[in-house]
């Protein structure tokens, strides 16, 4: 690695530094301080990323960088969340369930609970009439969390600091095991959403990437069982590891192979569910939001412009995604290839993609180091405006010109990388020419949604 090189990948980590040390410092009003600090550092982050992967970078700088990029993480230990109110919903199920209730039985407001409120929650609870939509493996982390501090904020980010971590840990030793270059680490390390998106706003996502780390660590290992039993516990923080179901099932040849494929998560994730199910119903809350809850996503946004129905908007996506999906699902593309592209199709499809959402495409990025995923990651940081309008004017709203400077680059890269995929191009060619009945499902599909979407402009 050049001198000159090295010199600017030291003056990059320490703009980065002084950077997110603004938030600490700055007396202006702490949500503009945020925003300033959120889109520049992750603009400076492309910088960052050139750097990171046009220059050989020696073991010991990358530990440096490393070091670095957790002392960011620990800064934030003691720090109230400012981007997002979703901390506070976490620490009121935990002091619910450290009193011995159900956190499924009630929304916060109830009577009920008129004994738990606090001075701070469910004060600042955001929709306090509705029951908590997050999975048992979670309320047992708000739990644990509250348990350590009760509502300061440093006993539950402990616990996230530990999972980042653990995070680190697990991708430099998937990293080793593809025999990757070390530095790739620092694509995660240093990327400005899951420290702000994790370490800074507290975000539950953090629990659940070291846990689809593991899961695809140990599966290159054989170790299939317990890979399984990881991915079935990811589920509860965040059902993305569902779309390596299918993929790794038609991966598998043999067909008790495949069985242990769906039977293990499912088991995994669904025994949790005992200590609560036979007296609540832990999906109520869950299945409402999924339902109807939307927000920065750019295919939904298009269809649903046209349609001006949500829940058709939805099907639409879902049935596009398939559509988009099967290719990955039957070709020769190496594993966690298909993995990456499959997130990154689900967050392009998907009705919600709040940026924390995004970190389980940014957790990939030391394992493939793409620019889709990098640029992802960045402009994501643009969805703060929404954030800075709701906290200082109260109106939450979406930008238009959010959602194209977002996806439109994202979207393109995606083309170009999936082009250079000869398996995929090669395969999906074949099948085109080959499947007289893929041809005509395809194209009956696609005129389906053209005809729909244009009757119900």
């Amino acid at each position: 690695m050049k001198s000159q090189n090295k010199i600017l990948l030291i003056l990059s980590a320490a703009v980065l530094c002084f950077l997110f040390l603004l938030i600490h410092m700055l007396n202006i009003q702490t949500i503009i301080a945020y925003s300033i600090v959120y889109i520049s550092s992750s603009v400076f982050f492309v910088f960052i990323s050139f750097l990171i992967l046009k220059n050989e970078i020696p073991f010991s700088y990358v530990a440096g960088l490393l070091a670095v990029g957790v002392l960011l993480r620990v800064s934030f230990v003691s720090t109230n969340p400012i981007g997002s109110d979703d901390y506070y919903r976490y620490m009121w199920d935990g002091k619910v369930q450290s009193n011995g209730i159900n956190p499924y039985l009630y929304p916060p407001n109830d009577q009920s609970l008129q004994k738990l409120h606090s001075e701070i929650i469910p004060k600042f609870v955001n929709n306090p009439d509705m029951k908590t939509i997050y999975f048992p493996l979670s309320q047992w982390l708000f739990y644990a969390g509250y348990t350590f501090s009760g509502e300061a904020v440093w006993g539950y980010k402990l616990l996230l600091l530990i999972s980042e971590l653990i995070t680190l840990l697990a991708l430099f030793l998937l990293i080793r095991k593809r025999n990757l270059p070390d530095k790739y680490i620092l694509l995660y390390a240093l990327c400005p959403l899951p420290i702000i998106q994790f370490s800074l706003d507290a975000h539950l996502d953090g629990f659940g990437l070291p846990l689809l780390i593991l899961a695809l660590l140990f599966y290159l290992d054989n170790k299939k069982i317990l890979s399984l039993i990881f991915l079935g516990l990811s589920f509860s923080i965040k059902p993305v590891g569902l779309l390596f179901l299918p993929i790794l099932f038609f991966f598998e040849k043999k067909l008790p192979e495949r069985i242990k494929i769906l039977f293990i998560p499912a088991v995994a994730f669904s025994v949790q569910f005992l200590p609560y199910i036979f007296s609540s119903n832990p999906f109520e809350a869950f299945f409402i939001y999924a339902k109807n809850w939307t927000f920065n996503g750019i295919v939904f946004n298009i269809i649903d412009s046209f349609v001006q129905n949500n829940q058709t908007a939805r099907i639409y996506c879902g049935i596009l995604l398939m559509i988009s999906l099967l290719p990955f699902i039957f070709n020769k593309m190496d594993l966690l290839n298909k993995f990456y592209f499959s997130v990154l199709l689900l967050l392009i499809f998907s009705p919600v993609v709040h940026p924390w959402y995004i970190t389980w495409l940014a957790v990939l990025l030391p394992v493939f180091p793409r620019w889709s995923g990098i640029l992802y990651a960045v402009l994501s940081s643009l969805t703060v405006f929404t954030v800075l309008n709701y906290q200082l004017n109260g109106l939450w709203k979406e930008y238009p010109v959010v959602l194209i400077l977002e996806y439109i680059p994202v979207i393109l890269l995606l083309i170009y990388e999936l082009r250079k995929e000869e398996k995929l191009f090669i395969w999906t060619a074949e099948l085109w020419e080959s499947g007289y009945f893929f041809r005509r499902t395809f194209i009956e599909i696609v005129i389906n949604i053209f005809w729909t979407c244009l009757l119900n402009r």
